[in-house]
């Protein structure tokens, strides 16, 4: 699982001024304010009349994602980064606010594969058929709707002219974003393909994108399961990525070019690089131990000398004892450098071909 925090926009839907649901967000980001900090979220409260997104003005499908006006622009940045959202909406006629579904039409690519929760607020069917309206749109944008739902009367809410709902609904609302958190970080591998960077891996399914401090996580596990076999093979715990705290591992991921290696958001491999004058530095070349064998060691190699241009050698260090690691590197072309160590490592080069 990442350690960065999920990012959960709280979108307050209607416009018509004087109305509710101004209340009805700020109620919602206070009152789970204590429960999102112990689900590590950031709620970001933001209302459709604060966009300035007139009825859909762009001349490309949305699912192009090719957007010609900064205020689509904006828009689409705010919900990229987004990892679920929750729809604050009242009823008009059987249905959601008409500028609720202009948000939406907006858009395409950036909504796939993310919660959605609704609270919703209304006379008699407490905006519930806003609700079912909805869910029939954001479905067909690949976001996935929750069960849980918070469903406001407003005279059962109103308190001399306050919004005041009752405590059943503060715990449906716990309820609602404890799920939304569940389902987010189930999504995760179906949102990792769609990663601005990503590219194609040598596995049917795999792709690979840079790693960053909030990767540290998954990192620090793909390190462990690799490095075990080192640590037997060359009788020696002394290996920095046996111990290294997640602390370690971010501050790394964020001066070292990363590249990690994923199918279905799990971590298969990665490799690390680094220029130091006209030498490229590459590290912590993992596998995973079941996928050893399937040539991806070697891929991931070759996409690290990949930025090797304009240096003129690639280094790279590994265990004296590991002998099918000095194998696999001495077929790519390295060469043992006859300065010896003395923590029981080889320093291995490669010339750069021009």
């Amino acid at each position: 699982m990442t350690t960065k925090s999920l990012r959960v926009l709280v979108l307050t839907t209607s416009t018509r001024p004087g109305a509710l649901g101004p209340a009805v967000g700020a109620w919602l980001t206070d009152t789970l304010a204590p429960v999102a900090k112990e689900l590590d979220v950031d709620l970001v409260p933001v209302a459709v009349g604060d966009l300035d997104l007139p009825f859909l003005d762009e001349e490309e499908h949305p699912s192009t994602g090719v957007h010609r006006h900064e205020h689509t622009r904006r828009w689409s940045r705010i919900v990229a980064e987004a990892d679920g959202f929750v729809f604050v909406t009242p009823e008009y006629n059987y249905g959601m606010p008409a500028t609720l579904k202009n948000a939406l039409d907006y858009l395409g690519p950036e909504w796939a594969w993310k919660p959605a929760g609704f609270v919703s607020y209304g006379h008699t069917s407490a905006g519930t058929r806003a609700v079912q309206h909805a869910k029939q749109v954001v479905t067909t944008l690949r976001l996935v709707p929750l069960g849980s739902t918070v469903a406001i009367r407003i005279t059962d809410a109103m308190r001399d002219d306050r919004f005041t709902p009752d405590a059943r609904h503060a715990e449906a609302a716990e309820g609602l974003l404890a799920e939304l958190v569940r389902v987010a970080h189930a999504l995760t591998p179906m949102r990792e393909p769609r990663h601005a960077d990503a590219m194609p891996g040598p596995l049917p399914g795999s792709y690979v994108r840079p790693l960053g401090p909030d990767d540290a996580a998954e990192v620090t596990v793909l390190q462990r399961c690799c490095w075990l076999e080192e640590a037997l093979v060359n009788d020696t715990l002394g290996i920095p990525a046996l111990h290294e705290t997640l602390e370690d591992v971010r501050a790394w991921l964020a001066e070292w070019d990363v590249m990690g290696l994923w199918r279905d958001g799990r971590l298969l491999g990665m490799v690390r690089t680094r220029r130091d004058g006209d030498d490229l530095h590459v590290g912590r070349l993992a596998v995973v131990p079941d996928l050893r064998g399937l040539g991806v060691g070697r891929w991931l190699l070759a996409l690290a000398e990949s930025a090797a241009e304009g240096c003129r050698r690639v280094l790279l260090t590994t265990g004296a004892a590991s002998h099918r690691n000095l194998a696999v590197y001495q077929r790519q072309g390295y060469a043992v450098l006859p300065d010896p160590r003395d923590d029981g490592a080889v320093d291995l080069g490669k010339v750069v071909t021009p």
